[in-house]
């Protein structure tokens, strides 16, 4: 099964450890999508999804074990209904595949924490997102607290 990251997850390290058993494939985008924030987790909005046209987010792609998606599932907190699994079209090198990405299951809305924007970017960082796409990342507006 092909998941494609795109925020904490996008970091190798974060992976190797809830994942140690499925190979990064590479990196690629989905191409129409934004990384939005909403719900309420303990640190703020957590990081989602959502559709625009005139945007793409960078993702590591993973060829998940069924081991190692049972494990996601309940790091991403997927198995109690806070998030579902959505496939999309992910452009790699110019070609299209399908893969699945984590969706909140909530509204989207509010400020996502300093820590939780800071957070994704230097996973998109060690992930090699290209420079302005990390930069981009680091200038979203966030709450302080």
């Amino acid at each position: 099964m092909l998941y494609a990251a795109y925020a904490s997850n996008l970091d190798p390290s974060h992976m190797a450890v809830r994942c140690p058993h499925s190979p990064r494939r590479g990196t690629g985008w989905l191409s129409g999508w934004r990384i939005a924030f909403g719900g309420d987790g303990w640190d703020g909005p957590l990081p989602t999804l959502a559709e625009d046209a005139d945007s793409q987010v960078f993702v590591a792609l993973y060829d998940l074990t069924p081991a190692d998606e049972d494990s996601l599932d309940t790091w991403e907190s997927a198995d109690s209904g806070l998030y579902r699994k959505v496939k999309l079209s992910v452009t790699i090198r110019d070609n299209l595949e399908r893969a699945w990405v984590y969706v909140l299951n909530d509204f989207e809305g509010g400020l996502p924490s300093a820590r939780t924007v800071g957070l994704i970017a230097d996973s998109a960082e060690s992930a090699g997102a290209p420079e302005d796409y990390v930069a981009s990342l680091r200038l979203r507006p966030c709450s302080s607290g």
